[in-house]
């Protein structure tokens, strides 16, 4: 049987992304038992999975709402979990200046784990042919389609199930930073180049020790782009 060009894609952006679906049906459900266990319907966490779309900040958000957090505090630090966001779209720009419309979408689904699949592709040369950019392009929505449906559908299933069978939900935040840690580590070994990481930690830790809580996060942050954006230049100057 013959498939059309646009099934092939697909199928390459389904297998890609299969690493990502696991963690995302994993921790959406474990987000939707949250919501389930802190008294919201189903429904609001579907909305929040559709519209917000962000792991981290939907997880803070369950406890903002739990404290009665006004929401000028809660807009705050949704800014402030979530400004890494504003790096991810604008480092990917580039690679989206010939989809269209769909670029819009594209930004708004790079999540972590989006966005560390798709900076791992490697980059189409100057001279690539239009079906060659237009394949690529169809493969990054493909992959941003299909994880936020993972993430959706997670989410459903978590909400609809911790409404009908409640029960202890202790630990389960965890699970959004152990989807971190394996998509890292799945990283270091593609990407053959540990230094940044392991940098990047070292800061985050320096951060949380030596400031506020508040800011720990945006300076580790800044120093980490900042170090990768001269390693990169540098590796790119040593290969000149």
């Amino acid at each position: 049987m013959n498939h059309s060009p646009r099934t092939h894609v697909f199928a390459a952006a389904l297998k890609y992304s299969i690493p990502v679906m696991v963690g995302y049906l994993t921790i959406g459900a474990a987000f939707g038992f949250l919501m389930a266990d802190a008294g919201y319907p189903w429904w609001l966490s579907l909305v929040m999975s559709v519209i917000i779309y962000a792991g981290a900040g939907q997880y803070i958000a369950v406890g903002l709402f739990a404290a009665g957090t006004s929401l000028w505090e809660a807009a705050l630090v949704q800014l402030v979990v979530n400004v890494r966001h504003m790096a991810y779209g604008l480092s990917m720009l580039n690679r989206f200046r010939n989809i269209g419309p769909l670029r819009y979408y594209l930004i708004f689904g790079l999540t972590d784990e989006t966005f560390a699949l798709l900076s791992s592709l490697p980059q189409i040369d100057a001279g690539a042919k239009e079906r060659e950019e237009a394949e690529r392009a169809q493969f990054m929505f493909y992959v941003i389609v299909l994880n936020h449906c993972y993430w959706i559908s997670g989410t459903l299933i978590g909400a609809v199930a911790g409404s009908l069978f409640p029960f202890s939900v202790e630990g389960i935040g965890f699970a959004l930073t152990a989807l971190f840690i394996v998509l890292m580590i799945e990283q270091i070994y593609k990407v053959r180049k540990p230094g940044i990481f392991i940098i990047s930690a070292v800061l985050a830790v320096l951060g949380v020790v030596l400031l506020p809580s508040r800011m720990s996060l945006l300076a580790a942050m800044a120093f980490a782009l900042a170090l990768s954006s001269f390693m990169g230049k540098k590796d790119r100057s040593v290969a000149q």
